[in-house]
């Protein structure tokens, strides 16, 4: 019981599953929720304490403060794949290791605004920038080397449509059991 109370806390809005398929609509949905996350974010940690942007949403897990520079820091990477991925031939991504950045000084307490900006000005382009790609760039990939897995900018439209979900669902059950 324990085991699947901290895997609903670490994926309160279940694990990504990837697309069997992805249409043009699956893409359009995904920009939709690209465009929508920097206000539902904004909106969600409006009425946040400082005490509570410092609060673990889980056990083990980051701040709402490292989670929404982690948002800022994973977009901006895969806003860069998708660029990279447009640009060049047989891209191989540099990953990075998002554990270490959430320890650095700017995740762990730069003001909470600087990043909320961040992702409102970044998420602007990347709509816009995906709004211009045609169903052809959406076939288009980039070759992960960490996973040994070449992803299509379609499949990683959805993995980042899914990403913004999960951690506003970190920051939602938190406030949840807070006013309990």
């Amino acid at each position: 019981m324990e085991d699947l109370d901290l895997e609903k806390q670490k994926f309160p809005t279940g694990k990504f599953k990837f697309p069997a398929k992805i249409t043009k609509e699956g893409i359009k949905n995904f920009i939709s929720e690209i465009e929508r996350l920097p206000i539902d974010l904004r909106n969600l940690v409006s009425d946040l304490s400082e005490e509570q942007f410092n609060t673990k949403y889980r056990e083990g897990g980051w701040t709402v403060r490292q989670v929404v520079h982690h948002i800022a820091d994973s977009h901006m990477n895969s806003y860069i794949r998708f660029k990279l991925s447009m640009t060049e031939d047989s891209v191989t991504i540099k990953p990075y290791f998002e554990d270490r950045w959430a320890e650095l000084e700017d995740g762990k307490n730069c003001d909470i605004n600087i990043s909320l900006n961040l992702i409102e000005a970044l998420h602007y382009r990347w709509v816009m920038f995906l709004d211009s790609m045609s169903e052809e760039d959406f076939k288009k990939t980039y070759f992960h080397p960490e996973l040994q897995k070449e992803f299509s900018l379609a499949t990683s439209l959805a993995m980042y449509s899914w990403h913004g979900k999960h951690h506003n669902a970190h920051i939602a059950e938190l406030k949840k059991r807070n006013n309990r």
